[in-house]
């Protein structure tokens, strides 16, 4: 016989599953998806080394297992000191290092920002720390190295719940209900997330690493965000300097050219970090705020670049020398590269500038229709990608902080620049931020630089060093003053 339940208790078990609806739902939304305010920055350096472009909800990793994994997994690192062996640089004063942001979505995750790649590493002398200079190309940084740290720590058998709370309890007693949302569900999703990006990164294998003070920015957007069919393309470029842009409004940005809008490329910027379009509408619908704490971070950002200038060559500098010097340089380089000059921020072909043009090919008209149709509607929208057939003769702003040279950063020093492609070295060592004031760059050959640095060869598909034959039939005088000259740029 079958019971049936009067309508008044039908009236409590359903008022009953909703509640219990409700408050999951709740529950749900303020562990997993609450956003708390991203962190103010007064200064607005500050926020370019550490403030937010959009990349934790989809790309963060949670904060306390982030915080760990370099003690868990030491083995996975070029050497001691964590993070920093990867050429992350530190700010004293700051919880988070240069170019990592904290945010709060349901729980505290850590994503990238601009300053990842665009600040470096200097030191005068060996026995002096380093200094940070923002905006300056990350010449000491692995991005590849970093991605694959965390890829191939997901991958491991030590990669387990039990691990990484007993390693997180050492430095913070999480909650009873974190434990559990962190044994059961953040750990574990943290972990198909990077087995993901792994799968996802498997086109890498094959090409030329990167190393450190290199990305191929443009492949992994091409693959994922814009959906392109994997080809074979290698765009491996030197990271660039983000310096001084309110002088150069003509200018082409990247090392092709491949758009002349700084507004889109900083916006485009943040989505190949990993940008959320939600964030990305949030955030541009800001832009026109001029009170900073109410401002568009993107907005913040470009503002900086706008204004900030490298720093003055830090050694002395013989006058008299560097005034010939001035003189050479108008005859033989201002065209392209004072401002003023005809090609000035302008894309010189590749046929006759003569570098390697792996990076060039990488961008193809496929994927400038489809960057262009990316988020067609929004306020955001994007429409000055284009194909180029070279690369720009860029501002030489801070020249001396921008070793190695030419776009894939195939020459270490300027004085190598000046040789004959036959002369210049066919390998040396990235990474080492010890400065060669002699040869204007980075010390490239040595212990030190072995052991931090890893090895440029350029034999290989995209290192090649050939081109830019500008000023390698100068006499050796005429050299000699215009590399002084150079320093003070």
């Amino acid at each position: 016989m079958t019971r049936v339940i009067p309508p008044r208790w039908r009236r409590i078990l359903f008022s009953g599953f909703v509640v219990l609806g409700v408050a999951g739902a709740m529950f749900t939304y303020q562990n997993f998806f609450r956003e708390e305010p991203e962190p103010y920055f007064e200064s607005d350096e500050d926020h370019f080394l550490f403030g937010s472009i959009g990349t934790e909800r989809t790309e963060g990793v949670p904060y306390w297992v982030w915080l760990v994994l370099p003690r868990i997994f030491p083995d996975f690192l070029p050497g001691p000191g964590g993070y920093a062996s990867l050429g992350v640089l530190a700010k004293e004063g700051h919880e988070m290092p240069v170019g990592l942001s904290k945010v709060t979505v349901g729980f505290p995750r850590v994503g990238i920002n601009c300053a990842l790649c665009h600040a470096a590493s200097l030191r005068l002398r060996p026995e002096d720390p380093p200094t940070i200079v923002t905006a300056a190309p990350s010449h000491q940084l692995t991005v590849q190295g970093y991605q694959r740290f965390l890829m191939d720590a997901a991958a491991d058998p030590r990669f387990t719940a039990d691990r990484i709370l007993e390693e997180i309890g050492r430095n913070y007693e999480l909650s009873t209900i974190d434990r559990l949302l962190y044994r059961f569900a953040v750990i574990p999703a943290t972990r198909r997330v990077l087995l993901g990006l792994r799968e996802r990164s498997a086109w890498m294998s094959g090409r030329p690493e990167w190393g450190r003070g290199r990305v191929d920015p443009f492949n992994p957007v091409k693959f994922t965000t814009l959906g392109q069919p994997i080809d074979t393309t290698i765009g491996n470029a030197d990271m660039v300097p983000l310096w001084n842009f309110s002088a150069h409004e003509s200018y082409s940005y990247h090392w092709d050219g491949l758009n002349t809008d700084l507004r889109e490329v900083v916006i485009s910027s943040a989505i190949g970090d990993g940008a959320s379009t939600a964030w990305l509408d949030r955030d541009v619908a800001r832009w026109e705020n001029t009170d900073k704490r109410e401002m568009s971070s993107l907005r913040r950002v470009m503002n900086y670049i706008s204004e900030v200038r490298p720093p003055k060559f830090p050694f002395s500098i013989d006058e008299r020398l560097a005034a010939q010097g001035a003189g050479v340089f108008t005859a033989e380089c201002a065209m392209c590269h004072a401002a003023g000059g005809q090609r000035f921020g302008q894309v010189v072909p590749v046929a006759e500038v003569g570098t390697d043009r792996h990076r060039l090919d990488m961008w193809t008209p496929e994927s400038v229709t489809a960057y262009n149709a990316y988020g067609a509607g929004r306020a955001w929208s994007l429409s000055a990608f284009r194909k180029t057939e070279g690369y720009v003769a860029v501002s030489l702003d801070g020249l001396w902080l921008r070793g190695p040279y030419l776009h894939n950063g195939s020459v270490p020093s300027l004085t190598d620049l000046l040789e004959p492609a036959e002369r210049r070295p066919k390998q040396f060592w990235r990474g080492y931020d010890l400065l060669d004031s002699m040869r204007v760059g980075f010390i490239s050959d040595g212990s030190e630089a072995s052991r931090v640095g890893t090895l440029y060869d350029t034999s290989l598909p995209g290192n090649s060093n050939a081109g830019h034959t500008y000023g390698t039939t100068l006499p050796a005088e005429s050299k000699r003053a215009l590399l002084e000259y150079l320093k003070t740029l």
